[in-house]
C-alpha cells in the first residue's frame, strides 16, 4: 500500500500500518528478519576518504553525462540503488536538475551517508532483491554503480521512457591490485552480461567506456582496497605477508545506459 505523512517522522497507509521516520532523513522498509548486510561504516568511511582524493571523478563525470544525456528534462525523479555515500547520485542528480532524489541502499549507513552527501535527498533502507518499495512508473532516471540490480523492479519503478544508468568494471579494472593478489578477480564481459539479462525489459542504448590509471600512495591504495567486496579479502592480511602493493592501478568501467521497453 502507498505510504504518506501520518504525523511528524511517521509514515502511514490506509490499512493501519505505520513506520517511523528517523530523524536523519531515512527510513528503514526492511522485511521483518532479515539477515542479510549491507556495507559497514568501516567500508563506507573507507569509500568517501577516497571519493575525496577524486581518483574516480573521471567515472562520476560520465554518469552525469549519461545521466544529462538519457533525460531530457529538469526536475526529474532520480533513485540510486545501491547508493553507498551518495558520490555519484550526487553527480547525476545535479546534472539532470533532479526535483525529487532518493538514496536507497541495504546498508543504513551508506543511505545516512548519502542523504548527508545530496541536497535535498530522502533515503531508504531495502533489499534490493525483494520487491522494491517503490510505486509503479515513480521514477525517471534509476543508477546502479558496482551495485547489484533487480532487473524487472528496476523496470517496474521506471516511468514510461525511463532509463538505467549502470557502471560495470571491465576485465581491466584494478588489474595490477589483482596481479599483487590484494583484489578480487574481475569476469571478462560484465557489460555485454548485464545488456542480455535486461533484453526482456530495457533496450541498450549507449555505453562509454572510462578507463585510465591512478597514481596512489599506500594510503590511498588501502581506501580503494577497503571500500568494496576487496575489503573482505585484503583487511586479513597481516603486515609481513601482504603483498607488495603496486603505485600504479588501472581504473576500466563501461557507463551503460539502458532504456525501459515500452
Amino acid at each position: 500500500m502507498p505510504l504518506s505523512p501520518a504525523g511528524a517522522l511517521i509514515l502511514g497507509c490506509e490499512n493501519g500500518h505505520r513506520v517511523d521516520v528517523n530523524k536523519r532523513g531515512y527510513v528503514s522498509l526492511l522485511p521483518p528478519r532479515t539477515r542479510v548486510v549491507g556495507d559497514s561504516a568501516e567500508m563506507l568511511a573507507a569509500r568517501a576518504r577516497f571519493f575525496d582524493t577524486a581518483a574516480y571523478r573521471p567515472i562520476a563525470e560520465a554518469v552525469a553525462q549519461a545521466s544529462a544525456e538519457a533525460v531530457a528534462r529538469p526536475g526529474s525523479r532520480v533513485a540510486e540503488i545501491g547508493c553507498g555515500t551518495g558520490y555519484y547520485l550526487d553527480a547525476a542528480s545535479a546534472a539532470v536538475q533532479a526535483e525529487d532524489v532518493l538514496a536507497a541502499d541495504l546498508s543504513p549507513a551508506a543511505v545516512r551517508t548519502a542523504v548527508a552527501t545530496v541536497p535535498g535527498a530522502v533515503g531508504v533502507v531495502l533489499d534490493v532483491w525483494q520487491p522494491l518499495p517503490l510505486a509503479d512508473a515513480s521514477r525517471d532516471l534509476l543508477l546502479s554503480v558496482f551495485a547489484p540490480r533487480n532487473l524487472p523492479e528496476f523496470a517496474r519503478v521506471l516511468d514510461a521512457d525511463g532509463c538505467l544508468v549502470a557502471v560495470v568494471p571491465t576485465g581491466n579494472h584494478l588489474r595490477e591490485a589483482r596481479a599483487a593478489g590484494l583484489a578480487l578477480d574481475v569476469p571478462e564481459g560484465k557489460a555485454d552480461d548485464l545488456v542480455r539479462a535486461a533484453a526482456p525489459w530495457f533496450d541498450d542504448v549507449s555505453r562509454t567506456d572510462v578507463e585510465f590509471t591512478m597514481t596512489l600512495d599506500d594510503g590511498a591504495l588501502d581506501l580503494l582496497l577497503g571500500m568494496g567486496p576487496s575489503a573482505h579479502h585484503v583487511l586479513g592480511a597481516e603486515g609481513s605477508s601482504r603483498p607488495a602493493a603496486p603505485r600504479v592501478v588501472t581504473a576500466s568501467v563501461t557507463v551503460l545506459t539502458l532504456r525501459r521497453r515500452t
